[in-house]
């Protein structure tokens, strides 16, 4: 698991030096952020499974689409909406 996380780290990284660490996007637009990449990683699935085309494409996806939720998340964070974490 920490391999995982520690690549959705590093992809947080580059999507802040790409589009900038400060973003301050309303949640329409990070909901629609993160559908673009669900859609993405829904293409790459259909390449996999009709294509044979290799996984690798598919776990790039799924990291940016954790790394997009990690940011939003951030996002609300920082405009100081309160975490609800509850053990099931």
């Amino acid at each position: 698991m920490l391999d995982v996380i520690s690549d959705v780290i590093e992809e947080r990284k580059r999507q802040d030096e790409k589009w900038g660490a400060g973003r301050d996007q309303d949640n329409l637009v990070w909901s629609s952020i993160l559908t673009e990449e669900v859609g993405e990683a829904a293409e790459q699935s259909l390449w996999v499974h009709f294509d044979g085309i290799d996984e690798a494409r598919l776990y790039k996806e799924l990291i940016q689409i954790a790394a997009v939720a990690v940011a939003w998340a951030e996002n609300l964070r920082k405009r100081g909406v309160p975490t609800v974490v509850s053990k099931f």
